[in-house]
């Protein structure tokens, strides 16, 4: 029994160790907060194709409320979960929505978690919690950067990538979109963008495929971010054409995380599916004349 045990804590080791190289949010827990692969990061090419997400049968979840009927009955809260790129998520959907009447915009991201490491941060117990000191109307989801990790489940180590790791982390995502679904939160899930080292980007593109097919067989939105930060070529480029046509910094030296400027990019395609489902596009009704 303790050889099977040594081995077990092993093989969790030589995965954590592994997981850390990939990890750029770091480690926390060992008083590292962020990890920059920076210059030692090389340009990506487009990625390699990834290999089929392991079918998972999608639980069945109770409907929420749409976003319009909350609105009319009062303000519509939103909290944005995740990790650090959540924090740049926020900031950009916080500059949006700021001067939306009736509704409000929340942190609830936090560096350096995901839903590979349960053992450093449990997701699920987390969100409940926050959700017990501060309910919301909306979720809106960015994990992946720091979950290209193995992951730990009923006492199995599932490398990251492996069949058993796609079927752990379909079932995370799925029990997280419950949990949230179960107190009638409406979620929208947003996809990592475009990663500068090609290995890199290889991983968090396998991420988004589990995550994609995961909200397509749930009924949740999807919003996808890699083609919003790839250039003509599917590739990664620092400096993108804005609107006006000139070429913005969108990227950190990090080649993972964004500039203000591509955290924008990245919420705009949010904002607009919100303020969609919300009824905030329409236009307003036209006055009634007063009686003569």
């Amino acid at each position: 029994m303790r050889a099977g045990v040594n081995a077990l804590t092993a093989t969790f080791a030589v995965g954590v160790l592994a997981g850390l190289v990939l990890t750029p949010d770091g480690r926390a827990w060992l008083r590292h907060p962020t990890i920059m692969l920076g210059d030692r990061a090389a340009a990506s090419a487009p990625p390699a194709p990834v290999a089929p997400v392991v079918p998972v049968a999608a639980p069945v979840l109770p409907t929420v409320t749409p976003l319009d009927a909350r609105l009319a009955r009062g303000p519509l809260r939103i909290g944005v979960f995740g990790d650090s790129m959540a924090d740049g998520l926020y900031a950009g959907l916080y500059r949006d929505l700021q001067h939306t009447p009736d509704v409000t915009v929340s942190k609830f991201s936090q560096v350096s978690t995901g839903l590979s490491r349960y053992d450093y941060v449990d997701i699920q117990a987390k969100t409940r919690g926050q959700l017990d000191a501060q309910p919301v109307d909306v979720a809106i989801m960015l994990f992946g950067t720091n979950d290209a990790q193995g992951i730990e489940m009923d006492g199995q180590i599932h490398p990251f990538g492996s069949d058993g790791w796609k079927a752990a982390y379909a079932k995370r995502v799925d029990d997280l979109v419950g949990l949230l679904r179960s107190r009638d939160v409406a979620v929208y899930w947003v996809g990592l963008p475009r990663m500068k080292r090609a290995s890199f980007d290889a991983r968090m593109t396998l991420i988004n495929g589990v995550v994609e097919a995961r909200m397509r067989a749930l009924g949740v939105p999807y919003i996808e971010t890699t083609a919003l930060t790839s250039n003509d070529e599917g590739g990664y480029e620092a400096y993108l054409p804005a609107d006006s046509g000139r070429r913005v910094l969108m990227r950190a030296n990090d080649g993972i995380h964004m500039s203000m400027a591509g955290y924008s990019r990245l919420s705009a395609p949010v904002t607009a599916r919100l303020k969609h489902d919300a009824g905030l596009d329409r236009p307003a009704a036209p006055l009634a004349a007063p009686a003569a």
